[in-house]
């Protein structure tokens, strides 16, 4: 099995384009359990990505956050195979 590639998976609220953020893994433990809060909030949160770039989030344009991982084939929404 590959390593994982955690991601921050963001769904903006007026559409487009998802938005990735590749995280380390210590990141995206920090976020799990989280994001639902920052968005029932709409909450601006500083995210720090693989690379140790500081992204502002404003999570009250999102309407759908979660961590994924990046390597994962046939990606069906919250069904992790």
């Amino acid at each position: 099995m590959a390593d994982q590639k955690p991601a921050l998976v963001l769904h903006l609220a007026s559409g487009g384009e998802t938005l990735l953020f590749a995280l380390t893994d210590e990141e995206a433990a920090k976020l799990h359990g989280k994001l639902a809060g920052f968005i029932k909030t709409g909450a601006i949160e500083s995210v720090t990505t693989k690379d140790e770039s500081s992204v502002a989030i404003n999570f009250g344009h999102v309407a759908a956050a979660y961590i994924d991982d990046l390597n994962r084939k046939g990606k069906v929404f919250g069904l992790h195979a």
